[in-house]
């Protein structure tokens, strides 16, 4: 891209623990959603771009995986992803869910963060549910001291949007000059395929329970402009055993659809046009061990729009 005078941009990464708010904070600061939330941990499996376009900078938002302690080989995946986002990268956004207090799983991410030596802004989100003051500031000069690449840090709430706007001056301040790497119109380096998949998941995530939705992953087969101008898109769900199938369907039917009408609601939103959603249910036994199936319902098989 052509390089604009006094124009700022760089590529900013996500580090947390599972379920600290990365996603909803990223979709708060670029106003749209782009990746997918849910109060459930490790809802986030692979790494998404996304991009926030401004006259004076270029924002490129990482969005990562919770740095977590695998269980599988899916979970393996997840943590590579998460720790490989962090290299090569101008600032990481390390974010906190002080609520329950710091935990060793902080402590952990803290650790990964320092050895990167990569620029770090410490971001407490939620700042609004803190119940013990005194115990918060304790624990958060303990992991402000842990990190010698700290730069700054900032209380932040992405629901209410409390300093929303001093972040996003923040992360500028701290962005190099160079080019805008994106066109204007662009917002995440993913095809179109993948967003699909991740928000028909968000859905499962939203409306079942359990193991259900850590054992589901999405593959769209199928993703067309029909020629009435309606979106046309086919997906299976994989499933871990067959007891999970009826849940997943419900009875008569009603919780995949329930599912296909929550994602088609949000998939008529980003792309403007009408859609139609067709879901099939399918078991892959231990689908979470098997490397193939793995890379099918993670970025490696949805290329092409």
């Amino acid at each position: 891209m052509e390089n604009k005078e006094n124009y700022k941009s760089g590529f900013i990464s996500m580090a947390g623990k599972p379920n600290v708010g990365k996603s909803t904070l990223i979709n708060s600061l670029v106003h749209q959603k782009i990746v997918i939330t849910s109060d459930k941990p490790q809802t986030t499996r692979n790494s998404i771009n996304v991009i926030l376009t401004e006259e004076d900078a270029q924002m490129v938002f990482v969005d990562t995986p919770g740095i977590h302690k695998p269980l599988h080989k899916l979970g393996k995946y997840m943590v590579n992803i998460a720790i490989g986002a962090l290299r090569g990268v101008d600032l990481i956004l390390f974010v906190l869910d002080p609520t329950d207090g710091i935990r060793n799983s902080d402590r952990r991410v803290a650790k990964i963060v320092a050895e990167s030596n990569i620029p770090t802004l410490l971001i407490i989100n939620k700042r609004d549910k803190i119940k013990n003051m005194q115990i918060y500031n304790r624990e958060i000069t303990e992991i402000k001291e842990s990190l010698p690449n700290l730069k700054g840090y900032l209380e932040t709430s992405a629901v209410t949007g409390y300093n929303l706007a001093e972040l996003k001056a923040m992360v500028k301040e701290q962005l190099p000059q160079g080019p805008q790497y994106y066109p204007e119109d662009v917002i995440s380096d993913k095809p179109s395929r993948f967003i699909v998949s991740e928000l028909i998941r968000e859905k499962i995530f939203q409306l079942t329970r359990e193991e259900i939705p850590h054992s589901t992953g999405v593959v769209v087969e199928d993703f067309k402009v029909r020629d009435n101008g309606m979106l046309y898109i086919r997906a299976d769900i994989y499933i871990e055993k067959d007891s999970q199938k009826p849940i997943i369907i419900g009875k008569k039917g009603m919780m995949i659809k329930k599912i296909g009408q929550l994602a088609r609601k949000d998939i008529e939103e980003l792309f403007e046009k009408k859609a139609y959603v067709e879901l099939f249910v399918k078991v892959r036994k231990n689908w979470r061990e098997n490397e193939n199936l793995i890379r099918n319902t993670m970025d490696f098989k949805q290329e092409g729009q």
